[in-house]
This record gives structure tokens, sequence and C-alpha cells, in this order.
């Protein structure tokens, strides 16, 4: 991708995450999402915080939360947490019918957590992301490690290519402590059957297919913010 690709992607991003934002109200506790779109509107927040607004946040990863405290924005503790009023997060493709594959910045199983959580679950993104079927981008599978070659070889079952993710040389390690394998599936004709195959595997903590927890894509296009719901 070209650096004028790059500016232009993430031109759409700011403008979705400003839009989604302007959806939190006084006194919600907000959901806060992981990646690069949930970055602008975590930013995004963190003026409206600083201008005066009232909320309280839950984060999906680690790094989210260490940059929402940066912005002064109050994190509550996900795992005491029964209810999230709204969640803004990015994804890494989505259809039409909501079906999503999230999770290439690692963070899947807090952001399907807070997601679970949330009467309203905002995705923003690019118009990169939509596709007609799910499966160009690779399914994420967090995986406690005692249990990785057993899942490796139920995904290969399922007509999977896993690949452990690797950075820098060194395996991946998620926030949990587990490790992440991504799983290649082709283009995914039936996303929820594929989800409900993988949740029967013993030893996978989550995958990456969010079927049923959206409550609308906010996507921009150039100068239009599109409305998928």
């Amino acid at each position: 991708m070209g650096i004028t690709d790059q500016n232009h992607q993430n031109a759409e991003k700011l403008a979705a995450a400003k839009a989604a934002v302007k959806l939190v109200k006084n006194g919600d506790i907000v959901g806060l999402g992981t990646g690069t779109t949930a970055t602008f509107a975590i930013k995004e927040l963190g003026k409206l915080v600083a201008e005066g607004l009232n909320i309280k946040a839950v984060a999906s990863s680690i790094r989210t939360e260490e940059l929402a405290k940066s912005l002064g924005i109050e994190i509550l503790d996900l795992g005491k947490t029964s209810s999230v009023d709204i969640s803004i997060d990015g994804a890494d493709e989505f259809t039409e019918g909501l079906d999503l594959i999230k999770g290439g910045g690692g963070a899947l199983f807090r952001e399907k957590i807070v997601a679970s959580l949330s009467k309203q679950a905002i995705i923003v993104t690019d118009s990169s992301k939509k596709v007609k079927k799910l499966g160009l981008f690779t399914v994420p599978i967090e995986v406690i490690p005692l249990a990785y070659q057993y899942v490796f070889g139920q995904i290969v079952k399922l007509n999977g290519k896993g690949k452990k993710r690797i950075i820098d040389n060194h395996d991946y390690i998620t926030d949990n402590g587990n490790l992440i394998i991504d799983a290649d599936f082709g283009l995914i004709n039936d996303p929820k059957a594929l989800s409900d195959a993988l949740n029967k595997i013993d030893g996978l903590l989550a995958h990456g297919l969010f079927i049923g927890l959206t409550a609308q894509v906010m996507m921009s296009d150039r100068s239009e913010i599109i409305i998928f719901k």
C-alpha cells in the first residue's frame, strides 16, 4: 500500500470514528476497541472528556487501556462490568449482513467480551474493509498454549490452513498469555456454521468471527458516512 492510499484510509477511519463518537452520551459506559480505527475514536473521546464529557470505559487491550488513561478517560475493570452502553471498535472485514472478522491486532477475545456486553456495538471502518464474503482476511484464533497442536489439527479438519502468528521471530503472545493461529478457510460461505464449529473446539479461547454481535457498521467512503445495520 502506498503512502497516498494509507493517508486516504486514515482519513476515512478518522471520519468514521468522529461519526461514531457523536453517539456517546453523558454518563455512558463505553467499550473501547483495539487497532488503528479504534485509536482514532479513543483520541476523539479524549478530546470530549477534556471538554467535560462524563464517561467511564472498559478497554479491550492493555495498550487501549494505557492510551485511554493517558487521555483522562476513567477505566473500569472489564471483569467486574456487567453492561456496556456503547462500544466502538474496528474490523478487518465486514459484510452488509454485519458478519465480521476481527482480531488482526490480537485482541479478539477481549473485543468479543466487550461486544457481548454492549447494548450497542458500533463498528467503524474505512471502505476497504467491506467485502461480499468474509475470508480474504484470515480468521485469528486465540488458543491456550498447551492445546495448540490439538486446535491446529481441528482447524485442518475444518479445511482450514493454520499458521502460528510470529512477530519479530517470536511467538505472538496475547494480553491473556496465549498464542494466535491465523487460519485461512478461503471465502466463507456460511460464517455462522464455521463460528459454531470453532466454538466446539476445546482449548480454543476465542476466534475472530463476530456473528450477531454488531448493532451497526459506520463506514466512511471518501466524504460520505454509510451506515449498515
